[in-house]
């Protein structure tokens, strides 16, 4: 790898250096010499050949996550919001920056994802370290009386980029959900449970 080659090389001119400044200051105290002796300043190493970043997060992706629904509340409201929560089970830590809220396809009719609450969107994008959640509120409707024509759901589908395929995910709950696909709202992804359910 670049990063090693180039190491080991800044690492022998290191310790060539090293060796002279020890042959120099032992020349020195067999001559006598009385002034004070200090240790030579070792330079940090140059950026391009510093270790990659191991930590660095990359984007999420379904592969690395898991996904649960249900009805927020501990399910007061079984045609209420809903809570989902999504969970790194991968062993590198992943970002939402790109797409910071979930695209939601509640119906099979639908056509365009479920408009997010802008106002919840958190001061910087959510990351997950492995085995962390974060959590995103679905407002399934806008309060009003349902009227018999909206569905009912008990699975829909989840995208984290556009373009891609949502992947599917059931509710928690003991039944189907009622949902108007058409005035549905989803916050944007949240670190923290509480702040989720704020809205």
């Amino acid at each position: 790898m670049p990063f090693a080659t180039a190491a080991g090389r800044h690492g022998r001119r290191i310790a060539a250096a090293a060796l002279l400044t020890a042959s120099a200051l032992s020349l020195s105290a067999c001559h006598g010499d009385s002034g004070t002796a200090t240790a030579p300043a070792i330079p940090f190493p140059a950026y391009g050949n510093s270790a990659p970043h191991t930590g660095t997060p990359v984007a999420c992706t379904p592969e690395m996550l898991t996904f649960r629904a249900g009805p927020a509340g501990h399910g007061k409201r079984p045609d209420g919001p809903l809570l989902l929560t999504v969970t790194n089970y991968a062993d590198k830590t992943c970002t939402f920056a790109a797409q910071p809220y979930p695209l939601l396809r509640l119906t099979e009719r639908q056509r365009a994802a479920v408009p997010v609450i802008t106002a919840s969107r958190p001061r910087n994008p959510v990351s997950l370290a492995p085995h962390q959640s974060a959590y995103a509120t679905i407002r399934t409707t806008t309060g009003h009386a349902f009227g018999h024509h909206h569905p009912r759901i008990s699975q829909f589908g989840v995208a984290l980029a556009t373009g891609a395929a949502p992947a599917q995910v059931g509710l928690d709950s003991s039944g189907p959900v009622r949902v108007e696909p058409d005035t549905a709202r989803v916050t944007y992804w949240q670190a923290h449970r509480a702040d989720a359910l704020r809205w």
